[in-house]
């Protein structure tokens, strides 16, 4: 009974809390939490009436065939680790270093990436693509896109829509290719990176284009989550935006080298091309002209100029001189533009005024200038994204860490922070570094508060890393990172390993209140046991069966935290049926 006391308002409470932003396990939280609550009050209430009132007559318990052959074989294995008792210690020992060793070099990942089914592409073209250019590239992209036989739909959106909830400029289109059904493809066990490196080599025919692909929902929550759309952003801070521009170009390619990178951009902050007009100063004033004169004509020939009205009714419209679009991108052209010499240098002529040619008095250049100049907590910033496939975030973003520390030099005054849903990651990782002491110190406290015995607490406790031992060989074994997901499992498989320990020392320490020699009473306790610590883990277990073994959408979120839980019950369950008992026999209190 405290054992479900413990996990319903202990271990569920904290399963709830560490979930992702506190969202991501709550349902199945509170699930658990309504579960135990209601089986802890019936099993106080209603099943001891239900007793009195049904049963009836001689009473006795018999066991079952399986639970005999259980106990049969039970018996001469406790007897045995009871003989050899250093040995067992030495072996757990060994099997817990084993196990942090191996903990130690598994990868992590913020949560397990879930498959949505479709993809979401983003096409990168270069700063200043016109809008009509823009669209007929991407409908070529899309036709292409369209020959794949896997894929059902594509629909894109470009640039920013009236209502600007997703700010693009028109050289950036998200583009959403949904598939067909599994059943529906020409090889329905094709994987889905084999799609995408298809995909990928399907699109990269069409110039002017850069790639990055990831799934729609995922995009989203990566943007919201750390306001990028891929899953790792390096991010550089400084002041100059060339010094920006080279840093960065080198982290991309020392991040081309790593294993497991995808999709590397390096943010556009230059490529849109700006006519510069630079006035040669001393000829202006030999012409007696200003820099404002020679900016007059060229703002009226190139964006503009109002020059009057005209009227339909009650309707006014503005008339507006400029030069046609075609002379306007010619610079040849636009070297001619007359430039009219101020009044003391007309020509005496009635009709004619005296001008120089812009050609004259300025130089025009079309020169590549900064598309963008992005800022962060008041600093200027560039960020390199990538994705990563087939490989651990954690593993991933350390790497680069210390390649980039080791290879790129990065000048004073500025500085390198890693983003993107790693952020995510530590954030979790740090949440629970502080929960999951304080649900340990609260159940010492509680189990204190039962036996009034650290010795007993301190035994009892064993359980856990004794369960955290199936559940990382378990991660281990199926090649699962440790993420949240498998952090939630861990939390819930703590409060199952400390119940099957209160289970069992609370009935060897009644049976030594009752005169029972101290080894006889573990012997017979254990034995004793055996039934209720069973069918705590096999409930426990199977239960999760289906989640380990799903394929469906969303698995991938509930697989760690299964494999975890059935891992680690399955190590806790065995050590504590011979481990536990062992370490009673040492450390308990032989005056009970």
């Amino acid at each position: 009974m405290f054992g479900v006391f413990i996990i319903a308002f202990v271990y569920v409470p904290i399963f709830a809390l560490s979930g992702v932003e506190g969202k991501m396990f709550h349902p199945m939280a509170f699930t658990v939490v309504l579960a135990i609550l209601s089986a802890l009050i019936l099993s106080i209430s209603f099943v001891p009436a239900a007793v009195a009132t049904f049963v009836r007559g001689k009473i006795s318990e018999k066991e079952s065939l399986v639970i005999r052959g259980a106990k049969n074989l039970y018996a001469p294995l406790l007897n045995m680790v009871m003989k050899v008792r250093i040995l067992v210690i030495g072996v757990a020992l060994s099997l817990l270093f084993l196990s942090g060793y191996v903990a130690s070099k598994m990868g992590a990942e913020f949560a397990p990436a879930l498959d949505e089914g479709d993809v979401a592409m983003h096409a990168l073209r270069i700063p200043g693509t016109s809008l009509s250019q823009a669209i007929d590239m991407q409908l070529s992209l899309e036709s292409r896109i369209r020959e794949l036989p896997e894929v059902d739909k594509v629909v894109s959106k470009l640039g920013t829509a009236d209502i600007a909830t997703d700010p693009m400029p028109p050289n950036v289109a998200d583009t959403f290719i949904i598939l067909k059904d599994r059943d529906d493809w020409p090889d329905p066990s094709k994987p889905k990176s084999a799609f995408i490196n298809e995909l990928q080599e399907a699109v990269s025919i069409y110039p002017g284009n850069n790639y990055e692909f990831t799934q729609p929902i995922e995009m989203r929550f990566n943007e919201l989550l750390s306001g990028v759309r891929a899953d790792l952003a390096v991010k550089v801070f400084g002041d100059d935006q060339e010094i920006l521009l080279a840093t960065a170009q080198e982290i991309e390619a020392v991040m081309s080298t790593i294993s497991g990178a995808a999709d590397i951009q390096v943010e556009q902050i230059t490529g849109l091309p700006v006519l510069s007009v630079i006035p040669n100063r001393p000829l202006l004033a030999r012409y007696g002209l200003t820099v404002q004169d020679v900016q007059d004509v060229v703002s009226a020939a190139i964006g503009g100029k109002e020059t009057g009205q005209i009227f339909e009714g009650d309707r006014r419209f503005s008339i507006v001189i400029k030069l046609p679009e075609e002379i306007r991108e010619n610079i040849e052209v636009l070297e001619k533009l007359p430039i009219p010499l101020p009044g003391d240098n007309l020509i005496q002529s009635e009709d004619v005024i005296s001008t120089v040619p812009l050609s004259e008095v300025a130089s025009l250049e079309m020169t590549i200038g900064a598309n963008q100049v992005s800022r962060e907590n008041g600093k200027r910033r560039i960020v390199i994204t990538a994705n990563v496939r087939d490989r651990d975030l954690g593993s991933f973003v350390q790497e680069i860490q210390n390649t980039v520390s080791a290879e790129v030099e990065i000048p004073a005054g500025y500085w390198v922070t890693y983003g993107g849903t790693f952020e995510q990651l530590i954030s979790a990782s740090n949440r629970l570094k502080l929960v999951v002491p304080a649900a340990l110190l609260l159940i010492l406290g509680l189990l204190y508060a039962l036996f009034g015995s650290s010795r007993d607490v301190l035994i009892i406790s064993t359980g856990i890393p004794f369960a955290l031992t199936g559940g990382i060989a378990a991660l281990w074994l199926r090649d699962i990172p440790f993420s949240i997901s498998a952090a939630v499992g861990f939390i819930a498989l703590s409060g199952v390993a400390v119940l099957n320990g209160v289970v069992m020392i609370s009935f060897i320490k009644s049976l030594i209140e009752k005169g029972k020699p101290h080894i006889e009473a573990i012997k017979e306790g254990a034995l004793a046991r055996l039934r209720p610590v069973l069918m705590t883990a096999l409930v426990a277990s199977l239960g999760f069966v289906p989640m380990a073994i799903n394929v469906g959408i969303g698995s991938e979120v509930q697989r760690p935290l299964a494999t975890v839980v059935i891992g680690g019950i399955i190590s806790s369950t065995f050590l504590t049926l011979i481990v536990l008992p062992v370490l009673y026999s040492f450390f308990g209190n032989k005056d009970d």
